[in-house]
């Protein structure tokens, strides 16, 4: 119920408030996706060149599952018949990144007997997966 004197007012909306918090959240994503972008290395201006090429490396996948069981790109293999079918796999004269992905459940003594043997194959670059910790 109305009073007689009472003036008449009308609803506002006020967007002032609404503008800081859109600018806040556009501020979150911005500075959140300058975290997204990798860079492990420093920035440099690289020279250019005639007979500059880009080099392809074929990337290979060992996995070292809980049990011992090893695949060589998904698939099963035994630790004997490693080392001729990365021979195989990797072309005369190329080189190739194979990496070793085993659970941190697996025996030592077995990721280092496969290690041995991609290390006694011409051509096959070793790399260890891991997974990165975040450092707050």
């Amino acid at each position: 119920m109305r009073l007689p004197d009472e003036p008449d007012s009308y609803g506002e909306i006020n967007i002032v408030p609404m503008i800081d918090i859109i600018f806040s959240i556009l501020a979150f994503f911005i500075i959140s996706s300058l975290s997204l972008t990798r860079s492990e290395g420093l920035s440099v201006d690289l020279p250019s060149a005639k007979t500059a090429s880009v080099k392809q490396t074929e990337q290979i996948n060992i996995t070292i599952k809980p049990d011992g069981n090893l695949f060589l790109n998904r698939q099963p293999i035994a630790l004997e018949g490693l080392q001729p079918s990365l021979t195989q796999m990797i072309p005369s004269g190329n080189e190739s990144l194979v990496i070793v992905n085993a659970d941190e459940k697996v025996d030592h003594g077995s990721v280092v007997q496969v290690m041995d043997q991609v290390r006694q194959v011409k051509g096959a670059k070793l790399a260890i997966a891991a997974k990165k910790i975040n450092q707050n």
